[in-house]
């Protein structure tokens, strides 16, 4: 079920209004309510793997209780490792089988061995990275003594299935979420009327600017062989804006869903282009997926500690793994090294953190930090080409026509008025992210300072613009795949 989709549009009010109808009942009931609402909505994909999740939740709320109860430490590793290779295992048969043995035969081939294996049809579950990464970390957090295990299973069920953040994040901790179930709730109007707005602005992100440009971005990297190389800079430019309106605009709905219902998920963008290296870039950008690698890979790798150079091979598996954890092919882990290759020179020389402020926070500065700010948008910008091609061969050939006397021509795009109307959309979305990006999101405090009045014909109007972009088939977010 899309966020984006008529079916969702019925089935939130009746959830929410049934939630908090049986609120005085007790935790645990609305606990139970968001269980069951959560399955459906998962299950409305194939609701067989509602087993699956359920499973390996199970897995590390048991393994989470043994973990409390023992104190050896040989005991301790053996419970973890146990939550280590089974879920890292389902992960890997689900999402990464094929592309194992693929390359297993390939390998075979390249020495001149020709073996011949059938690979499985395997449907890959929507949101088993994140829900997988939500439950190991609990395990990890539990044997790290970092939080006690918790006994009620409700509770933990409710906290890795919720809805809102189950298949696209932002990938909560424990420590964050799960008291938040816990604990008594009560409806709260501002709350509520706050995630409404950060939902309109999320909906209007993805409905409105990032399904816009997925047309032209589909029909330029379908044929950019037959493309001007300007069409493809397009091209590539847009979908930039795409995947930034699709994954933020998804991020910001959930977050706004959730705190419908009381609760406070993490941010998980922090207006990541008007960043002004790429260090600054990475803090900014899908931020519980890189807080978690950062947390449960780069530094039990040994982090930033001994020597530079070690701590430099820490920065590229962390980079790789992230670029694998999106995909099971080369072009995702290209860019997960080329993004490696653009952060080092930033690592070596201690710069990863320089830009910890706001830009426009020193007006002096601010013509630097905007040539900054558009340097690191066009390096990140060529970083997505890999992201975004069918495989490591497609990306290499668009980047080969892409670099030629023809990038100085006007670009060649099917329904220009469409794609104008698109790049004027995107200048008001960027205006409006940079009025409000030292905000929760953009829109949260815009206007604030009108009356009642002209702020809600403000909302409606952006409500008439998604409505007019709406489409009768949802397009599904991108991160959705992973």
């Amino acid at each position: 079920m899309l966020f984006n989709s008529i079916d969702f549009a019925i089935f939130l009010p009746i959830v929410f209004a049934a939630y908090w109808l049986i609120a005085n009942k007790g935790t645990k009931e609305q606990n139970l309510f968001l269980v069951i609402s959560s399955l459906f909505f998962y299950g409305y994909w194939d609701w067989r793997f509602c087993f699956l999740i359920v499973a390996s939740t199970s897995i590390d709320f048991f393994l989470g209780l043994a973990l409390g109860k023992r104190n050896k430490a040989e005991k301790r590793e053996i419970l973890l490792y146990l939550s280590l290779i089974s879920n890292l295992g389902i992960l890997a048969f689900f999402k990464y089988f094929n592309f194992f043995l693929e390359n297993f035969v390939e390998a075979f081939s390249f020495f001149g061995q020709s073996i011949s294996v059938d690979g499985i049809d395997i449907i890959l579950p929507v949101g088993i990275s994140f829900y997988t990464f939500q439950t190991l970390s609990y395990t990890i957090d539990v044997y790290r003594n970092k939080i006690e295990p918790t006994d009620d299973f409700i509770s933990f069920l409710a906290f890795v299935t919720f809805f809102p953040q189950l298949v696209a994040g932002p990938i909560e901790r424990a420590k964050n979420l799960l008291p938040q179930f816990q604990r008594s709730r009560t409806f709260n109007q501002i709350e509520a009327r706050d995630g409404l707005k950060q939902i309109l602005w999320g909906l209007f992100k993805k409905v409105v600017i990032a399904d816009s440009c997925a047309v032209i971005v589909d029909h330029i990297f379908t044929h950019n062989t037959e493309l001007p190389a300007s069409s493809l800079l397009l091209g590539a430019f847009l979908f930039s804006i795409q995947i930034y309106c699709d994954f933020s605009g998804y991020s910001d709905m959930a977050i706004g869903i959730a705190r419908l219902f009381g609760f406070d998920l993490m941010k998980n963008f922090a207006f990541p282009y008007f960043s002004r290296d790429v260090g600054e870039f990475w803090r900014r950008w899908h931020i519980s997926l890189t807080s978690w690698f950062k947390d449960y890979v780069y530094i039990p790798l040994g982090g930033s500690r001994g020597s530079k150079i070690k701590a430099l091979r820490n920065v590229f598996v962390v980079f790789i793994i992230s670029g694998f954890w999106h995909g099971a092919s080369w072009n995702f882990i290209a860019w997960g090294l080329i993004n490696a290759l653009l952060f080092a020179p930033l690592f070596l020389e201690n710069k990863n953190r320089s830009k910890l402020d706001d830009i426009g926070d020193q007006p002096k500065n601010m013509v630097k930090d905007v040539v900054s700010m558009l340097i690191t948008f066009s390096l990140i910008t060529l970083t997505w080409i890999f992201f975004r091609a069918d495989d490591l061969g497609h990306a290499f050939q668009y980047f080969h026509s892409l670099f030629n006397s023809s990038i100085f021509s006007l670009p060649s795009v099917e329904k220009e008025g469409a794609a104008l109307m698109t790049l004027i959309l995107i200048g008001y979305m960027l205006i409006i992210e940079w009025l409000g990006r030292r905000k929760g999101y953009a829109i949260e405090k815009l206007l604030f300072n009108k009356s009642q009045k002209i702020r809600w014909i403000y909302y409606s109007f952006m409500i008439f613009v998604i409505g007019m972009y709406a489409e009768t088939n949802e397009t599904p977010f991108i991160y959705f795949q992973f």
